[in-house]
């Protein structure tokens, strides 16, 4: 892999409808399938869907906001600011914002997240989409 400096490209936030938050895609490209960064923002009140990202670690590291982070059948866990979560693939997971402002977090993944890994599930884990 050539070095890279990743300056100009666009940066838009859109509504993952299916999650339920917004996202910034950061760095997510052919050009380095090892890692992907977005940064996500869950609006307060908000609890996001039941989902998990089959072949893909991901990993949240909280930049703002406080949230309850649930992952597998591990207890639901309070996060806040430089906390991270380390997400296995296929574990379910979702997050809510406990907060009165946006929870800002980062999500890294790796590999590189794609849409035909990330899968909506019920609370048992089991896939529905």
């Amino acid at each position: 892999m050539d070095p890279r400096i990743l300056t100009d490209r666009p940066r838009h936030e859109f509504y993952f409808d299916a999650e339920g938050c917004h996202i910034t895609e950061l760095s997510n490209s052919g050009r380095d399938e090892a890692l992907s960064i977005a940064r996500a923002r869950v609006a307060p009140g908000v609890t996001t869907a039941w989902h998990f990202l089959r072949s893909i670690t991901e990993r949240y590291v909280i930049l703002s906001g406080t949230g309850l982070v649930e992952v597998g059948d591990g207890q639901p866990t309070a996060v806040g600011t430089d906390d991270v979560v380390i997400i296995p693939p296929h574990c379910r997971q979702r997050i809510t914002n406990t907060g009165g402002q946006d929870l800002l977090f980062l999500a890294l993944c790796t590999p590189r997240f794609r849409t035909e890994y990330f899968t909506l599930c019920d609370k048992s884990g089991n896939g529905v989409n």
